[in-house]
């Protein structure tokens, strides 16, 4: 089994309140390169993963090895591994130290909020991966099931939780939230009745040593925050709008093979970029395919993958505000680039 139970992955999408450019690295990931290094070399880009080299980057995976960046017009580029405490995407970018970066709007917009210009560019996951895990046995369907529960809640988690309930018409005294850190033994034992986790990660995981679980996605319950969004520098789409195009367009083709293999994904990502993690295929593939779950929705069949509708879009600003984040739409994302690379390449657009 190649899954820790300590999960540092959830400080990427912590939703931490002031979050200054300094702090919210906390939330995101380490910035492999060297102090002053550039955000890239003639066409070569620095993209900061959210994580370690696992199966969320499948698309950029299949990219890789299909040739889509170079075919595109671009060097391959340098896929810089995240997690753990260091210096977040924002701060990678803000700092000149790569190019692009994979994030989160409630990681992007207190960076924004603080002055520094960043925009999202395209979103991989429609929804967010949190969610309510719960003994299968003594299910939580609903938010109003938490009602005099015990819930689990990572300290990092802590406003994540709080903008859900809130989302919800709950008030923390409707709950018994109980301060626990990552592995989700206490649940198994009975000692919590749910647990803030990651939908793609630990139900599977439980499921594997025999504890089936049920989950209640926060994006499912007025919180539809997107998540692996793709974020550069205002400056970036101002001065190298092409060079951007061809990098989102290699991105789609990548996404698209992910969605359509699962299993090539999982083994891409356990025997080629992740090989030094010894993943496991088979909890790859399954995550695979739970991840493909919130990379699919009705709108990106009809719009293509990493789209954002204007609609889903006014949902994370709505979101962001309950999170304590009151931001403009048009400050923090702008899919002018891609809606370009679209109509420049329909056959981009899968019905998958």
């Amino acid at each position: 089994m190649t899954h820790t139970f300590d999960r540092r992955s959830f400080l990427r999408y912590s939703l931490i309140a002031g979050g200054a450019v300094g702090t919210v690295g906390g939330a995101g990931v380490l910035a492999a390169c060297s102090s002053g290094s550039s955000s890239s070399s003639s066409d070569g880009v620095k993209v900061q993963l959210s994580w370690i080299k696992n199966i969320e980057f499948a698309g950029e995976y299949h990219a890789l090895s299909n040739g889509y960046y170079k075919a595109a017009g671009l060097s391959d580029p340098e896929l810089i591994t995240g997690g753990g405490a260091g210096t977040g995407v924002e701060t990678g970018l803000t700092s000149n130290k790569v190019w692009i970066g994979m994030t989160a709007p409630q990681l992007t917009a207190p960076v924004i909020l603080k002055g520094a210009k960043l925009k999202t560019v395209a979103a991989t996951y429609q929804k967010n991966p949190f969610c309510i895990m719960s003994d299968a046995k003594r299910p939580i369907n609903t938010p109003a099931d938490m009602k005099g529960k015990k819930i689990g809640v990572q300290a990092s988690n802590e406003n994540v939780f709080r903008a859900l309930l809130t989302a919800n018409n709950l008030s923390e005294s409707d709950v018994e939230k109980i301060t626990v850190q990552y592995d989700p033994t206490p649940l198994t034992k009975g000692e919590v009745d749910g647990w803030v986790a990651y939908s793609t990660n630990e139900p599977i995981t439980l499921a594997t040593s025999g504890f089936p679980t049920a989950t209640l996605l926060f994006a499912d319950h007025n919180l539809p925050l997107v998540a692996e969004t793709l974020v550069v520098r205002q400056e970036t789409i101002d001065n190298e709008r092409d060079k951007l195009k061809k990098f989102l367009k290699a991105e789609v083709q990548g996404w698209n093979d992910a969605v359509a293999d699962p299993q090539k994904s999982a083994e891409l990502a356990a025997t080629v970029y992740g090989k030094s993690l010894k993943l496991d295929i088979t909890d790859q593939t399954k995550e695979a395919t739970a991840q493909n779950e919130l990379v699919v929705s009705a709108d990106t069949r009809a719009n293509g993958l990493l789209t954002m509708t204007d609609a889903l879009i006014a949902q994370n600003i709505e979101a962001l505000a309950k999170a304590g984040y009151t931001i403009a739409a048009a400050d923090i994302f702008d899919m002018s680039v891609l809606s370009e690379v679209y109509a420049e390449n329909p056959d981009l657009k899968k019905t998958v």
